[in-house]
């Protein structure tokens, strides 16, 4: 999460032990290079619409596998990206005139076997805090500072009793990250969703990066609750029991991008992110949806604090005291924070979660007594004593409809 000076997950979760205008659009690009997702250190890994947002994508053909058109490639190439050398470990190249320059193609093919999990248990949180100085000034309407809520571990399987829950892996100039997701519905596709829903800054670095690379979504990660210590020697399959789930598009909002940072509370109003996933491996046609047994609804009317009595967040804590590997959440009746006046009022809970938690949902049940994704995790205090994430309303439901709409027809 990211801190307002503060530490928090808000935007990529830093990783490795070891170590915009308006309208921006990207092209994402899988080949047929089996992408995978994994958690953490950077080290040697060749083995392994018109809505005001960013975005980046691909196309799948029928068999499930990724192909890029022949004209995506050479455009890609015009941007000095050759995908056989990218596979082969180009992308450990963050040049930043080569990254802001490619921050329109949201590249992210498909390397099979990169995220295994050893990968996935180093992954570190993106740390995004912020501390009492940035919210002296706040000109809008913030409550008092809630009391801290101890997160509680859920109890596995993690599949039984959290479902939509799961973790993002992507790499980052500061090394391998991860952060939390939720798989949601989508309009387009009832019953059949590949859209994962996460922070902004968990898919770009803000004003002063761009898109982040081998981005993969892993659903009931550690389902089984393993110890850590039994984890280091467990398999691909028990660490992933549901499959790594690659991004072929990923979409921001604007807001996210121009105004968003690595701590402080810029661009946090607008911290979110959909995602939209396919299979590493082979999956017999079954969607995400499908393959988890679950999606969440998502609430773009904003429910005021008031009217909602309770707040549940959920996520994977990785910065101390927490290790990442296991799945908490924490419950609380929210209040409201405002670090802008000038932009929307974001929900604040009392929540001892760390960095890694980002980008978990925030689910509150909705008038028709179901539960709903309502916020994300953005930003928390550098102390890990409170949680806050934005209100999703038009925007973000233009980035959601957007990434929805693009997969519409027949994928």
């Amino acid at each position: 999460m990211r801190s307002t000076r503060p530490s928090f997950t808000a935007r990529r979760e830093r990783g490795a032990r070891r170590g915009a205008s308006s309208r921006l659009a990207a092209v994402a690009l899988v080949s047929a290079l089996a992408l995978t997702a994994t958690a953490c250190e950077s080290g040697d890994d060749t083995n392994a619409d018109d809505q005001a947002s960013a975005s980046a994508s691909a196309s799948a053909a029928g068999d499930g596998k990724i192909r890029i058109p022949d004209d995506i490639k050479d455009r890609l190439k015009e941007h000095g990206i050759d995908l056989d050398k990218w596979r082969n470990g180009a992308w450990k190249n963050w040049d930043r005139d080569d990254w802001l320059r490619e921050a329109k193609d949201f590249v992210n093919p498909i390397i099979k076997g990169l995220w295994d999990p050893d990968r996935m248990r180093d992954a570190d949180d993106p740390d995004r805090g912020v501390d009492d100085s940035d919210l002296s000034d706040d000109q809008g309407v913030t409550d008092p500072e809630p009391a801290p809520v101890r997160a509680k571990a859920v109890p596995p399987s993690y599949h039984a009793n959290a479902p939509e829950a799961g973790k993002v892996f992507f790499d980052s100039p500061e090394g391998t990250m991860v952060c939390s997701a939720t798989v949601v519905r989508d309009p387009a596709h009832p019953g059949k969703s590949n859209l994962v829903w996460t922070a902004g800054h968990c898919v770009h670095a803000g004003k002063k990066g761009g898109w982040y690379r081998n981005l993969a979504f892993v659903p009931s990660y550690n389902d089984s609750g393993m110890s850590t210590e039994k984890i280091q020697s467990a398999t691909k399959e028990q660490v992933a029991p549901y499959g790594v789930w690659w991004a072929d598009w990923a979409q921001t909002s604007d807001q996210w991008i121009e105004q968003g940072g690595a701590s402080g509370g810029d661009g946090a109003s607008y911290d979110f992110a959909v995602i939209h996933v396919t299979p590493e491996e082979g999956n017999g046609g079954k969607s995400l949806e499908e393959t988890v047994g679950s999606a969440l609804p998502v609430d773009f009317k904003a429910p005021a604090v008031g009217k909602i009595q309770t707040l549940t967040a959920t996520g994977y804590p990785a910065a101390p005291p927490y290790d990442g590997q296991t799945l908490y959440r924490c419950q609380d009746k929210p209040g409201r924070l405002s670090l802008n006046a000038s932009d929307p009022t974001m929900y604040r809970i009392g929540c001892t979660m760390t960095g890694g938690s980002s980008g978990g949902g925030w689910v509150a049940t909705g008038a028709d007594g179901k539960p709903a994704l309502v916020s994300n995790t953005s930003i928390g205090p550098v102390s890990s004593g409170w949680l806050a994430g934005p209100r999703l309303g038009e925007v973000a439901k233009g980035v959601y409809d957007a990434v929805s709409k693009k997969y519409a027809a027949g994928n």
